[in-house]
């Protein structure tokens, strides 16, 4: 088994390297079989490993440090499996797609393929040490699919991810070194002993946040959600499948780690998480049912089910041993969303790939007549929107009704949280309503309505080769699971729940639920009567008429955008100039202390028999220097300028000018911090060079 988890993270990187060989000296056919065939060994190992190998461990001694450690429970076989899984389907969907946008094929794998493996060792790590390690190579990686078609808004959003990224992994990193000084590891299976013998919580808690801020980053938690609406429009389509459905998991997967081994059935930090997953739920919802763009509507859904996650791990933390149903519903939601975004997504992409567009004034009508792709469609749509019989009902019935048992809960001896879960279950539940109008609204829109141009609409309807045979492969495979983990739940996914209890660490009792009662079905059906009406309030107030045409309208104000409004000022102005004036205000009252002490203790005094100006070096020099001139100037009878300069007074300014800058840089602040720099760094070689005697 040890061998599995190796070539599981190590193959695919190994992979990379030949797939760009092929691309750079070989063919192209050749490129791509290697890539699709990396991808297909890929989730073979993984299935091996996930059906034979629960418990097994690896440890590889001595590298970063600390080593790396990997494992395997039923939460890692899950996850291993849904990402080997997503990248097996996008590699045979971008095999046509990317035959089309024929722009660094070679570069795209080559990440591709490194990503995957980054992304393998973050879901099997054992320790965080690991977990940070593969996920700061993943994040970089990735990086290259924002920027792939490196057009300006590539390059710009791919600006904002890896902004994002490395300002997230610097806070995760002084989290990380919080938790090893304060709990003395950060093996995953260790965490919970140390924290519950850990007596300063105070300090776990400013841990946990800085993790939470690194992890939540990549997750697309609000308020570090910037990076995610402008990425996925801008990355290739199956790029994004993979943004959306496994890269945003593994920044929750972190979070869980984090929640279910340190802050375990803590009260406070649940309510932290259930805030900012409302927000995250709401606010992703609200961007998507104004954004009249394919990939963009997406992504923000992405964001809002990422709240819905969240929210799921919050009440884990509320409901404390009793927090089964949470359990469940995270990881099942987790598992729902990933999947129905690879098919969402690659639908997407078979409109970019034939359109070239993603404006739903532009694509309206392209699906009418093709019953694969509406299907398809229609199966990812219904599944995201919780409807019966879908995947991502299950989910939702379960999260929904943890946050039910919570106020149950807490009714009786804490009437405030009570009263806040109320809330949030109306949160929820407009949150799941607006799921369902922004979705109506894509699928009415590509699938439903004619074009406005009825030449366009002909042609639209006339494409029969829209897709080759192994995009309609991968697309129609991955809807299929859709519908299967929908209709027998207690069959299928209440058998996948089991797996993430030991992970999460689940402690109460399992009682079977019955989906498809009233009391369940009664808030599926809520979510889907408020999601009726808001998609009639949509039609109604975001579509225009001009000259008897209706077209979709963008009503979202072009100057709330939280990255322009608020993080870019403050990163790139407000912070830099706080950051001057203070080292300004340092540097002078250094500056006037010494100049104090001149005046006062450390009196000038004037060397003796000084020169008038400059020193003995530059009056010989400058003497001779005017000697040759002269002697110039009478054998070529040249005449004497009327403003003439010696040279003996040129360079005792020259010296003047330098020595001036010399005593203003020795006597700064950052000349003193330069000096104190270069001897730590020579006090550290030289440690370095006695430990490596000793």
């Amino acid at each position: 088994m040890e061998g599995l988890f190796l070539a599981l993270v190590f193959l695919p990187m190994l992979c990379a390297f030949l797939v760009y060989f092929a691309d750079r000296k070989m063919t192209g056919s050749l490129r791509d079989m290697l890539a699709i065939l990396a991808g297909v060994v890929e989730f073979v190992l993984m299935l091996m490993l996930a059906v034979k190998g629960i418990g097994s461990e690896l440890y590889i001694p001595q590298i970063c440090g600390m080593g790396l450690h990997f494992c395997l429970d039923g939460f890692r076989s899950v996850y291993g499996l849904v990402a080997a899984f997503m990248w097996m389907m996008t590699l045979l969907f971008s095999k046509e797609y990317l035959g089309g946008h024929p722009h660094h094929l070679g570069r795209y794998y080559f990440f591709q393929l490194m990503t995957l493996g980054a992304t393998l060792g973050v879901f099997l790590s054992a320790d965080l040490f690991t977990t940070f390690i593969f996920f700061e190579i993943m994040s970089f990686t990735s990086y290259v699919w924002v920027v792939q078609e490196e057009t300006k808004g590539a390059i710009k959003a791919a600006e904002t991810y890896l902004a994002v990224a490395v300002l997230g992994g610097l806070v995760l990193l002084m989290g990380l070194f919080l938790l090893q000084h304060n709990l003395g590891t950060l093996e995953m299976s260790a965490l919970l002993d140390a924290a519950k013998a850990c007596e300063n919580k105070t300090i776990l808690y400013v841990a946990g946040c800085c993790t939470l801020v690194g992890f939540g980053a990549k997750a697309g938690a609000f308020p570090l959600h910037i990076w995610l609406p402008k990425a996925h429009p801008v990355a290739p389509a199956p790029a994004s499948a993979l943004l959306s459905g496994i890269l945003t998991k593994a920044g929750v997967f972190g979070v869980l780690v984090v929640s279910s081994n340190i802050f375990l059935h803590d009260m406070k930090w649940g309510l932290l998480l259930l805030v900012l997953g409302l927000f995250t739920m709401f606010g992703g919802a609200l961007l998507a049912v104004f954004s009249v763009d394919l990939k963009r509507t997406l992504a923000c859904s992405s964001m809002s089910q990422i709240g819905f996650i969240f929210i799921g791990i919050g009440m884990q933390g509320l409901l404390g041993e009793h927090n089964a149903l949470a359990i469940r519903g995270t990881l099942l939601h987790m598992l729902n969303h990933s999947l129905i975004k690879l098919v969402l997504f690659m639908i997407a992409g078979v409109v970019v790939m034939n359109l070239h567009k993603l404006n739903l004034n532009e694509i309206r009508g392209f699906g009418r007549k093709k019953p694969l792709l509406k299907i398809c469609f229609l199966s990812g749509a219904l599944g995201i929107s919780g409807i019966p019989l879908f995947n991502g009902y299950v989910s939702k019935t379960l999260l929904h009704e943890s946050i039910v048992e919570g106020i149950a809960h807490y009714a009786e001896h804490e009437a405030s949280i009570a009263a806040f879960l109320q809330a949030s279950e109306w949160i929820f539940l407009v949150s799941g309503g607006m799921t369902l109008a922004y979705m109506t609204k894509l699928f009415v829109a590509v699938f439903v309505e004619e074009n406005t141009d009825a030449a366009v609409q002909k042609a639209f309807d006339e494409k029969k080769d829209y897709m080759t045979p192994l995009s309609a492969f991968a697309i129609a495979v991955s809807a299929v699971i859709l519908p299967v983990l929908g209709v027998v739940p207690n069959l299928v996914s209440d058998k996948i729940a089991d797996l993430g209890h030991g992970f999460m660490h689940l402690e109460g009792e399992v009682h079977a639920v019955s989906y498809f009662n009233f009391t369940n079905l009664k808030g599926g059906m809520i979510s889907i009567i408020i999601g009726i009406v808001l998609y009639i309030l949509i039609r109604k107030f975001t579509m225009t008429n001009r000259e008897g045409v209706s077209e979709y309208k963008n009503c979202w104000p072009k100057w709330w955008d939280v990255e322009e409004l608020a993080y870019r000022p403050m990163l790139l102005k407000i912070l830099p100039f706080i950051a001057r004036v203070i080292c300004r205000v340092l540097d002078s009252l250094v500056d006037g202390f010494a100049l104090l002490l001149r005046r006062t203790i450390y009196k000038d005094r004037k060397i003796p028999h000084e020169l008038a100006e400059g020193s003995e070096f530059t009056h010989l020099l400058g003497a001779a220097l005017d000697w040759i001139r002269n002697v110039k100037r009478r054998i070529l009878h040249q005449p004497v300028p009327k403003h003439d300069v010696s040279f003996e007074h040129k360079l005792a300014m020259k010296r003047e000018k330098i020595m001036e800058t010399n005593t203003i840089i020795s006597r700064s602040l950052s000349f003193g911090l330069l000096l104190f720099y270069v001897g730590l760094v020579c006090t550290l070689i030289y440690l370095l060079y006695l430990g490596g005697r000793g």
